[in-house]
């Protein structure tokens, strides 16, 4: 299956009063047709910076796309002009954004705000656009849709409207889908239901989704690969069976370590102690080494190289290169026993 999305080597970075915020640094991924990528990290990763920059939002100044290359099949985003942009914005790839109530204008109808994209992108007439708005809303799940078009966002609860956000995304039937932390403002219960409305849309469609989130429990069902971020750079990738049953990072076994397990009732979560490094200034080695208990004195002078688990599986770090294997006989760690 091919690659329909490659991220190489991409470098974001933020001119402030301060100094320079590196916020993305060297981040590599791909998604392939049809599928599932989730990038998951806490708060101040880069996460949500790394999907703005794929949809070319990066507000210049002060961000900048200072490095690497975006390919949209084969395509080099990074290059093309805003116009060339805005004719691939919203029809090619489209982006769920964080918040249903900001995303969505106050002041218009739904259907005004749904059919307008369309018109736009394909020329359509307001009769068949709205046609279109009204299949889509069927596909959401949101009922009554003919009455539905002509409210306005506060008439909707917050499940519905992040339903409508996803049928805006859609409309005009985009090959790949950015859903920026959709669920972070939902009850778990709604939580469930727009995940599987992820699920069913994916089944109609085929629309390959990067799902951003820093809940490993919620990409549990719908990832088929899952990359692990941390201080602007991915530390851990593969499938979410490594993820979940193999994973190797320090910082991925703390997060996993921090969701509750309903199969292991007597066990007490854990939390990973310290906080994340100064972007203004990054560590020249390893980001995770402060508050790694495993860390040896390379981590923090040399980021480490991937290293290649299985064929869907890889680490960045000291700890699975064979290099320093075979100096932890001898090497003492910096941080802890």
């Amino acid at each position: 299956m091919e690659n329909i999305l490659e991220v190489n080597d991409l470098h974001v970075t933020f001119s402030t009063y301060g100094g320079t915020v590196k916020a993305v640094r060297g981040v590599n991924f791909y998604l392939k047709k049809g599928e599932t990528l989730a990038i998951v990290g806490e708060s101040g990763c880069g996460k949500s910076v790394t999907s703005n920059a794929i949809m070319r939002l990066i507000p210049d100044p002060p961000g900048k796309i200072t490095g690497g290359r975006i390919l949209f099949k084969g395509k080099d985003l990074t290059k093309l002009s805003d116009k060339d942009m805005r004719s691939i914005r919203g029809v090619d790839i489209s982006m769920i954004f964080q918040d249903p109530m900001t995303a969505l204008n106050p002041t218009l109808t739904i259907g005004t705000q749904l059919i307008e994209g369309v018109m736009q992108h394909q020329k359509l007439s307001k009769e068949t656009a709205t046609k279109k708005a009204l299949e889509m809303m069927n596909l959401v799940g949101i009922p009554s849709p003919e009455e539905r078009l002509k409210q306005y966002p506060h008439q909707f609860s917050g499940g519905m409207r992040q339903r409508i956000v996803i049928a805006i995304a859609l409309i005009c039937e985009p090959e790949l889908l950015i859903a920026d932390e959709p669920t972070t403002a939902l009850d778990v219960t709604i939580q469930a239901q727009i995940l599987e409305l992820f699920e069913k849309i994916q089944e109609v469609t085929g629309v390959s989704i990067i799902l951003i989130t820093h809940d490993l429990g919620v990409v549990a069902s719908i990832a088929d690969r899952i990359a692990v971020m941390y201080a602007g750079k991915i530390i851990e990738t593969g499938t979410k069976r490594d993820v979940f049953y193999r994973s190797e990072h320090p910082y991925t076994k703390g997060l996993l370590n921090s969701v509750p397990r309903l199969d292991l009732q007597e066990k007490e979560l854990t939390s990973i102690d310290g906080t994340p490094p100064d972007l203004f200034s990054p560590p020249r080695g390893c980001p995770f080494v402060a508050r790694c208990s495993y860390a040896m004195e390379v981590c923090d002078h040399i980021y480490p190289a991937a290293t290649e688990l299985s064929a869907s599986h890889d680490v960045n770090c000291w700890l699975q290169d064979e290099r320093a294997k075979k100096l932890l006989a001898v090497s003492s760690p910096v941080n802890g026993e």
